[in-house]
């Protein structure tokens, strides 16, 4: 049984303003074939390490920058890690050059970029429309990013206690952990991943499961399994949304 997707939230649009500093990478044309990629970075504050991650269909890159420098290395269309780029020389030289100063034009921001993302993620789930990070006088940018709506989902209505745990494997494998006694959930009774084909999740539910002892049958914990998996691991926050929408404008996407 899918989740009902008539439940689902609209979807809104938030604003934000912002001191994104330096776009130093905007100044670089990234090749045709590689005019379009999906942005996300990470922020590793114990480590003070910054992830850039650009993906496409065909394949990936990755840099982590810090202090000291940036590495990176690639990922193919498999996801297999790879000192190799799927792409040309020429477009990996141009691609490389970009990605080498934007992250480090990221880098340079934080941590107070990420601080003020993570604040204005509050204020839109609060309801608010706008947020105006604090800043001393500088060059400030107005992002505006769609928020998609959330699936309405009740709390476990079985028996027991369900937390979730992120599993080794592709796809981002998700385990649905139960306990029935009181104690911390240990026995896996579902599992969630995203189809790479639809981008959408999939759920299963183990066997030999008493679902009587559960409390709920087996169709319903996998729908309400997949309704959250959605909300928690495919929907972007609104600090996921902005970092994306930063990225895109400080390397010239947009």
């Amino acid at each position: 049984m899918a989740a009902d997707e008539t439940l689902r939230l609209p979807t809104t649009i938030f604003r934000g303003v912002f001191n994104l500093g330096l776009k130093n990478a905007a100044r670089i044309q990234l090749p045709k074939a590689l005019a379009h990629p999906e942005l996300f970075a990470d922020w590793d504050e114990e480590n003070s390490v910054c992830s850039l991650f650009v993906e496409y269909e065909d394949g990936q890159l990755h840099l982590d920058r810090s202090a000291s420098g940036t590495e990176h290395h690639f990922h193919r269309a498999n996801g297999e890690s790879s000192a190799r780029s799927p792409w040309s020389s020429r477009d990996t030289a141009v691609l490389l050059e970009w990605a080498t100063i934007l992250s480090a034009d990221f880098f340079a921001r934080m941590p107070d970029l990420m601080e003020d993302f993570e604040e204005a993620a509050a204020w839109q789930e609060a309801g608010y429309p706008l947020y105006v990070c604090e800043t001393d006088p500088a060059f400030l940018e107005l992002l505006e990013v769609e928020i998609e709506g959330e699936l309405l989902t009740l709390p476990w209505l079985g028996s027991g206690e369900v937390a979730q745990e992120h599993l080794e494997g592709d796809n981002h494998l998700v385990a649905l952990l139960w306990n029935g006694a009181g104690g911390s959930p240990d026995r896996e009774i579902a599992r969630a991943w995203v189809d790479p084909a639809t981008d959408q999740p999939v759920t299963s539910v183990a066997p030999g499961i008493d679902w009587d002892a559960v409390g709920l049958p087996a169709d319903e914990v996998s729908s309400w399994f997949e309704g959250t998996y959605l909300n928690h691991h495919i929907i972007p926050d609104g600090a996921t949304a902005l970092i994306t929408a930063s990225l895109e404008r400080m390397g010239g996407l947009s």
